[in-house]
This record gives structure tokens, sequence and C-alpha cells, in this order.
């Protein structure tokens, strides 16, 4: 539940910067953070669980909970100690509600709120996806209004924003998200978990022609994805080669898929660009990383003369930065949270708008 704060609105004048603690655990990888104002990065410290759920071949929710368990207090604790500050000095705490993994969630949120109830500092929860977009602030000024793309293991859509914090999604994944649609090529592939890299490098490397594979559209004026179908003519490729004694080189079958994905997202975006007549265009999560669609993009909005903002490396992947800079435009509208706040592992992104 939130509630409106006066408290919150008179932070926004002369009572000094705000510092927002922020803690984001919403899959693998335990992350706090202290933003001043939204923008200036003080501490943004990350553990990361990849080489525990890479024997698994993919994230153990179990798992992932026990960790943030055993790091959340190290984490925060390092994180104020990095920012100069003590906890007393915060302004407020933020925290990811969703969506995510519930008991992920959970861990984070029973620490954000151990924190606000103890140091009586008002509480701020997140958005995921929010975060994300908000990563791009902590580098560049937005300007409304903007067009997001967002890709991650998790998430793959489109989404208009035509003011400060009011989120729109024109399109979304039908199916599987890209990020889980490079994780499934890669292991039938046999490459190491998370595949996503590993696609990216062989796919970049040019050892190889790309494999011909489909793109998927959809409806002509949707905006919406499905990479469950390039998914399957991937494997079925793989299989049919393999059962041929003639087994597929790696990096023709990386290429050949990230050609297809990458075509289709860098199409759809730059069309809903010029459609909604966006300022900018902002690629944000995981995925963003992938130095194909960043290159794609990069050169498409050049030459559509669309100003294209993308976060670096360590503000791409869950990070709890990202939290803190969309927790401040919460904390600017008086937007808070109850200490009865719930976890979300489905929380709306449209709902979250101020």
């Amino acid at each position: 539940m939130q509630h409106r704060s006066e408290r919150a609105l008179e932070g926004r004048g002369e009572a000094g910067p705000c510092r927002i603690l922020a803690i984001e655990t919403s899959c693998d990888e335990t992350s706090v953070a202290v933003v001043e104002n939204g923008r200036r990065i003080l501490s943004n410290v990350v553990s990361s669980q990849v080489e525990t759920h890479r024997k698994f071949g993919g994230v153990v929710p179990e798992v992932a909970s026990r960790k943030h368990v055993e790091t959340m207090t190290v984490m925060i604790e390092e994180a104020v100690r990095e920012s100069g500050f003590t906890l007393r000095d915060m302004t407020a705490i933020a925290v990811t509600q969703g969506p995510g993994l519930v008991g992920a969630l959970l861990v984070g949120l029973v620490a954000a709120k151990a924190l606000a109830l103890t140091l009586n500092k008002p509480l701020i929860g997140v958005h995921h996806i929010a975060g994300h977009i908000y990563a791009n602030r902590l580098v560049a000024e937005l300007e409304y209004p903007l067009l997001a793309l967002v890709v991650s293991g998790g998430h793959t859509e489109l989404v208009y924003m035509e003011a400060e914090g009011k989120f729109h999604i024109i399109g979304h994944t039908r199916d599987d998200a890209a990020g889980e649609a490079y994780d499934k090529v890669a292991r039938a592939l046999g490459l190491p978990y998370p595949g996503g890299p590993f696609i990216d490098k062989l796919a970049m490397s040019g050892e190889a022609e790309p494999l011909a594979l489909p793109r998927v559209w959809l409806e002509a004026d949707s905006y919406d994805f499905s990479f469950s179908g390039l998914k399957s003519a991937v494997l079925a490729a793989v299989n049919t080669a393999a059962m041929k004694g003639e087994p597929l080189p790696a990096a023709a079958v990386a290429r050949g898929f990230q050609d297809s994905v990458v075509e289709v997202l860098t199409e759809k975006a730059l069309r809903a660009a010029k459609q909604f007549g966006a300022c900018q265009l902002l690629l944000c999560g995981g995925v963003a990383a992938n130095r194909g669609l960043r290159s794609a993009l990069e050169s498409r909005c050049a030459a559509a003369g669309v100003p294209l903002i993308v976060p670096p490396l360590s503000l791409c992947t869950d990070n709890a930065a990202m939290i803190a800079a969309a927790a401040y435009v919460k904390w600017q509208h008086g937007q808070l949270a109850g200490l009865d706040l719930q976890a979300e592992p489905m929380l709306s992104l449209e709902d979250w708008s101020v």
C-alpha cells in the first residue's frame, strides 16, 4: 500500500540532499546502493550468485533466497561504508517490491523494513523494471516523451513514457523473453550458464556465416515479441544436423540466432519511437550488455536521428543503484510505502506509475 507523505514532499525543498539506501534481491544478485538525489551514485555493491547456480544450469529459487540471507548484512554494511555516510544519514530506504522470485524478494523486503523501522526512515517500494529504465537517468538527462526497450532474462517490453513516472507498455513478449531464449539456445550448444554473453561472443567473432533463421514479426501493426518459434527453429536445426552426423558450427548458430533477435528488436523499437514521437530511445535490462544489440541500435538510431541512451555494463544487470534512482521519483511525489508492503512477483509496471 502506498501512502502520500508531506514529509517526503518537504524533502524536495531546502532540507538537504536526499540519500536513498536501496536493496535489490529480485533474482540472484544481492545488491545494496546509496544514491543521492536520484542521480549521484555514492556506492553500489553487488554480490553475484552466478557461480552457485551455474552447476544447475539456471537459477534455483530456494538457493537464491538462502544466498540473499547469507550476504544481506555484509552488503548493507559495505554499501554504507563506501558511501562515506552512516545509516542515520540516509533519507529513505528503498527496496524492490517486484516482479521477481517471491522468496528472493521477501529477503530484501524484510531487510528494508527492519532498517526503516529501526531508523525511523520512510520506506519506498520499487518496480524492478522501473529500476532498469531509470538506470539511464544515472548517466543522462531523460527527455519526455521517450521509449524504453527493456530486454532481460525475464522481460522483453517496449515501454512508452509520456512524462516522468508514467509507464505505458505498448509491446511485450508473448512467450519467451529474449534473455530466456538466449539461455536455452546456449544450453543446446553446450555453452555455460548464463548463456547470453557466450552467444554474443560467438556471434560477434565472425568465424562463420550465420545460420538462416526466421524473423517473427507477428501482426503488421504489433509491437509484441515472440521468440519461442525462433528458439524451436534453432533446436530443430541443431538436432537435425547432429542426427546426420554433421553438427553445425556453434558460431554459425549463435550469429544466426542473434541476428534474428536483434533485427526484430531494433526494427520494432525504431518504428515505435517514430510513431510515438519519442525524444529518446532507452536500452534497458541485462541484455542491454549485448554488443550485437548495442551496435545495431547505435547504427539505426544514428541513421534515424533518434538519440539513444545505453547505461554502462555495470548498470545493465540487476543492481540497487537503479532501484534508488526509480525510488527518487516516488520520493519526489510523496508516494511512500507502509510496513505492510508485500512482495508482488507479478507487480504491474503501469500500476506502479506515479
